[in-house]
């Protein structure tokens, strides 16, 4: 905005707030309204907003004009003389794109509208509750806060589903949830409407909840409580869980099962979601389950995702060679492909055929990490069903993890548009 205004001929020089230039345009009723010449394809842009754009255009009497002189790309130069990451970030990008054209990688985020996708796992609801320090109480050793705000959050197997539904056409949710306390007008308000979803309710039980008590200035968590009820599941409950998993699974070209390990993937639906086309896995380490639930619990998948943490659970070893634990888990379950999130070292991927990749985190901003794994293993297993290569698949995982850091929980679920336009920020 400063170098427009600082040219001669410009008088005024406004920010346009939107997502497009639909609003402004409305708004200024332009004679003309200028785009490169990179525009002039419509089929080439990847917002589709050049075609609505200039239906604005004319509805006001403007005109739409492409410039027509070399095109300079602010992505490039900003990546070339002033980048946001490390040397060996950006030298990474750059030899990545000498693999892999931009297009290319693209393209299988583009594949994902005609898969049909069953999403399975326990629906969670993750609460806020933000506060300020008032002091110590007086007469025991006890933090004392006043609280400000609550703020909800459709997570767990739900935050996924809704990042799925944003690539995929056809998207179906098999959902644990509670009998009590259900919680469902909050996730009707919060879940995608394409997607089919089909609730298995655990009996005497509530929705799960997991409270975060925060420290709003600086975003600092002091403490987690859970609402939930973790028992092993009634055998009724296990029976009417199968039977909408035999009936679902089939019917789909990939099946996501994102384990919280709170109950809900018992050996018999283990076998279940085991009879899928493509399966795709993650079974989560968390302050529930710490050490009990390990991804050995099914004895086959297609794609597996795990933190370094889950890994080495599994493997009952917390100092041995991160590649020899990979190999492991991937004979153990005949599984071709495994990923290892290994925090801002970004991630290091295995393809029985392609071998080993390490692919460097590709994020420049940490606001909050709750969701990043969820957000990795919905994309990316979209990619590797379609048999991307695995260091593809590793890039927009790490892609959609840098996206999925820099916003509050699962405030928002991430969109092809705005991952496509990171991705050719990150690859010019």
């Amino acid at each position: 905005m400063e170098a427009i205004a600082s040219l001669d001929t410009v008088d005024y020089v406004a920010l346009n707030i939107w997502p497009m230039a639909i609003e402004t345009i409305k708004l200024l009723k332009p004679d003309f309204y200028v785009k490169g010449k990179e525009y002039q394809e419509a089929e080439k842009d990847v917002t589709g907003g050049i075609i609505v754009e200039r239906e604005a255009v004319e509805s006001v009497g403007g005109k739409l004009i492409f410039t027509d002189d070399i095109v300079f790309s602010s992505s490039s130069l900003i990546n070339k003389y002033a980048p946001a990451f490390p040397r060996e970030v950006t030298d990474y990008l750059a030899t990545f794109t000498e693999r892999y054209s931009i297009d290319e990688v693209i393209g299988y985020l583009r594949g994902t509208e005609k898969l049909k996708v069953l999403v399975v796992g326990e629906a969670i609801i993750d609460e806020y509750r933000y506060c300020e320090a008032i002091g110590k109480s007086s007469k025991d050793p006890t933090l004392a806060m006043r609280s400000l705000n609550l703020e909800r959050f459709a997570g767990g197997v739900l935050a996924v589903a809704n990042h799925v539904a944003n690539f995929a056409d056809e998207v179906s949710l098999v959902a644990m949830v509670g009998d009590t306390h259900g919680e469902e007008e909050f996730i009707d308000e919060k879940l995608n409407p394409k997607v089919k979803k089909e609730f298995f309710c655990r009996t005497n039980s509530p929705t799960i909840v997991k409270r975060r008590l925060i420290e709003k200035y600086f975003f600092t968590k002091l403490l987690e409580i859970y609402s939930i009820n973790d028992a092993k599941l009634s055998d009724e409950d296990n029976e009417a869980l199968c039977q909408k998993l035999e009936e679902q699974v089939p019917l789909h070209d990939v099946v996501i099962v994102v384990d919280f390990g709170h109950g809900m993937m018992t050996p018999d639906a283990v076998k279940m979601v085991g009879n899928a086309k493509f399966l795709a896995v993650n079974a989560q380490a968390n302050a529930g389950n710490l050490g009990y639930n390990v991804i050995s619990k099914y004895p086959r998948a297609d794609y597996v995702t795990m933190t370094e943490k889950e890994i080495k659970l599994e493997a009952r070893d917390h100092r041995g060679d991160l590649r020899d634990m990979v190999k492991e888990v991937s004979e153990k379950m005949s599984c071709k492909r495994v990923v290892v999130t290994i925090g801002n070292r970004g991630c290091l991927a295995y393809d029985r055929e392609e071998g080993f990749v390490h692919i460097p985190a590709v994020a420049s901003k940490v606001v909050d990490r709750v969701g990043a794994g969820d957000a990795f293993l919905s994309v990316s297993s979209l990619c590797s069903a379609q048999n991307a290569p695995m260091e593809v698949v590793g890039f927009v995982g790490n892609a959609v993890g840098a996206w999925a850091v820099n916003t509050v929980c699962n405030e928002k679920a991430v969109e092809p548009v705005s991952l496509t336009k990171q991705i050719k920020t990150l690859l010019k």
